[in-house]
């Protein structure tokens, strides 16, 4: 027999023998068409291969196999010698082989191109496995045969689940990730399913990473990902998209009242501690909640929908907020105007102007606070309540409270150089300033780029820093105070902070906001509380300063409840540096 006595052929499908049958028969091993090739020389190389070897007669009997075969099916090679070919087919399969062998054996073309398929084989102990086969068929001048070459390919389907899971599946919770939710969502929308998208952030989860470390993070992560889903119908599918974000998918849920009631089973679930490595957490949630049908045209979309409503609840504080379109446009806008505040801190369109403070018995000036503006090219001068909004919870609010601070210690340097007394700077501060970790670096960095001594620079804290306070902020004031750079408590009294906030952190100054001082004369409480402050600022060695002091009466009343100093426009409005120069002159 020649090689073109051989029609060998490779396949896939019913047509592929079942997908189970191999290797050249032993009479073509012992061809005498190849000198010096017999079936010792055959038999020894068909063992000396890894690769399993089958071969079949007309019948479906199996005629061959080499070491490996047997080994592969858990037989001895006499064992498989005349059996039936099916002994190796799961019995599922057995039809569709006895088919597809029955048309190979008829001489039938198979077209099956020479393709390794993938399918099923059975072991002796009835185990099934995943194996690759390739499938021959010839006619050699007597009678058909065939014969495959199998590989146990079951590492290698392992290795790609393995894949596969790292690919849909959030490894920290066993949870859905981000791809594998997006991809369910886009099945249950292009089916016309109903659904809805519930985002929700785990509120202080930083703190307890910060105060218990990441190992105890991780395990209330897990803690999480097992209680949410006892708050959830059967159906949900619930994924952790990144840090402390987890979603939520409620398929044929598209009632906005349904969903929030949903919305609110989880909250209450989060209301309950949890107790995690010995420690007792209690925390919250936000949760933003978008209707597919409606909210988005695509699974991106309403997923950023529900991210908008995140967003939106976050501010208020664990609460639920389902998405509404004004939501996207008020997103967009304060994108843009970041966008254009960006444009304006690299144009030098942002610029600082200076109120000043004064003693108000002698009316000297001791400091001034600074202030940012905007100088529109097209709009003028613009306050900050109409743009600094924009910058909450933004990487912006960082490089630009930088630039504020380092502007403000580089006209203080100037101010005390060209002044016969020293004139203390203030600088409001971010909060994400107060929570970033290189504060204390930035601080000391601009001291000493601008040859400003430390107790010349106040920096102001507001009250609701109070409202979110942890050890990393008291740490950092702590650090600024030991540097001897003052710390200013700005609008106490204005919202929740607790009186023992003013012991807890390192103050040097308490400053009244100006909502007190504005009707002293006519509203006792107002007076009463002004008093209590100033009084109990002097009792604890504070410095006290009111703010928003316009008239001469306002004066005289702080007067008489012992106030020593106050900032307002009786005194001067904020004011650009060189006309502050000249005003520092003129007093």
């Amino acid at each position: 027999m020649t090689s073109d006595d051989i029609d060998c052929e490779v396949g896939a499908g019913d047509a592929a023998l079942s997908r189970v049958a191999v290797a050249a028969p032993p009479t073509s091993l012992a061809s005498p068409a190849i000198p010096g090739f017999d079936m010792v020389v055959a038999a020894n190389f068909a063992d000396a291969t890894k690769l399993a070897l089958i071969s079949v007669d007309p019948r479906g009997r199996i005629r061959f196999v080499n070491r490996a075969a047997a080994s592969l099916f858990g037989y001895a090679r006499d064992e498989m010698i005349g059996q039936p070919v099916e002994v190796i087919i799961p019995e599922r399969l057995r039809s569709s082989h006895a088919r597809g062998f029955a048309r190979a054996m008829a001489g039938e073309e198979l077209n099956l191109g020479g393709k390794a398929v993938e399918v099923y084989a059975v072991r002796r102990n009835g185990s099934e496995f995943p194996i690759e086969l390739t499938l021959c068929a010839w006619h050699d001048g007597r009678e058909m045969g065939a014969g495959a070459v199998i590989r146990d390919i079951t590492e290698r389907r392992e290795r790609d689940s393995r894949l596969l899971r790292l690919a849909s599946q959030d490894q920290l919770t066993g949870l859905h990730n981000r791809s594998r939710f997006t991809e369910i969502l886009e099945g249950e929308m292009m089916a016309g399913g109903r659904s809805t998208v519930v985002m929700i952030d785990i509120d202080g989860f930083r703190d307890v990473n910060d105060v218990h470390g990441h190992v105890t993070g991780d395990s209330l992560l897990q803690s999480v990902a097992v209680r949410l889903p006892h708050s959830l119908p059967a159906n949900a599918e619930v994924a952790r998209f990144d840090g402390d974000e987890f979603a939520v998918l409620l398929p044929g849920v598209d009632d906005r009242r349904a969903a929030m009631a949903f919305a609110q089973a989880i909250l209450e679930s989060f209301a309950r501690p949890f107790e995690v490595d010995g420690q007792v957490l209690d925390l919250g949630a936000s949760i933003g909640i978008a209707i597919a049908a409606v909210d988005g045209g695509d699974a991106d979309e309403v997923v950023a929908s529900a991210d908008l409503a995140l967003a939106n609840a976050k501010s208020g504080g664990r609460s639920a907020r389902m998405y509404e379109p004004e939501m996207r446009s008020e997103a967009n806008e304060r994108r843009a105007l970041r966008d254009q505040l960006l444009q304006a801190l690299r144009a030098r369109q942002l610029v600082l102007h200076f109120q000043p403070q004064v003693d108000i018995r002698s009316k000297t000036i001791f400091g001034v606070e600074a202030l940012i503006r905007w100088q529109h090219p097209e709009k003028g001068m613009l306050m900050p309540g109409t743009f600094l909004p924009a910058l909450a919870q933004s990487a912006l609010a960082l490089e630009i409270g930088w630039w504020t601070l380092d502007e403000a210690c580089r006209v203080a340097s100037l101010l005390n150089a060209s002044s016969s007394r020293s004139i203390r700077m203030g600088v409001n501060l971010f909060p994400e300033q107060l929570q970033a970790p290189i504060l204390c670096k930035k601080v000391s960095q601009a001291l000493d780029r601008h040859g400003l001594a430390a107790e010349l620079l106040e920096l102001e804290i507001t009250e609701t820093i109070a409202l979110h306070d942890d050890d990393k902020s008291l740490d950092a004031m702590n650090m600024l105070r030991d540097i001897g750079v003052g710390i200013a408590f700005d609008d106490f009294g204005t919202g929740y902070a607790s009186l023992s906030s003013l012991q807890r952190y390192p103050l040097t100054k308490l400053k009244i906001d100006r909502g007190f001082v504005s009707e002293l004369a006519t509203k006792p409480r107002d007076a009463a509380i002004t008093r209590a402050l100033i009084a109990m600022s002097l009792e604890m060695g504070l410095e006290t300063i009111a703010e928003g002091i316009e008239t001469q009466e306002q004066e005289e009343f702080l007067l008489s409840l012992g106030c020593p100093s106050a900032q307002g426009y009786r005194y001067g409005k904020p004011m650009a540096f060189e006309t502050l120069k000249d005003y520092l002159r003129e007093i």
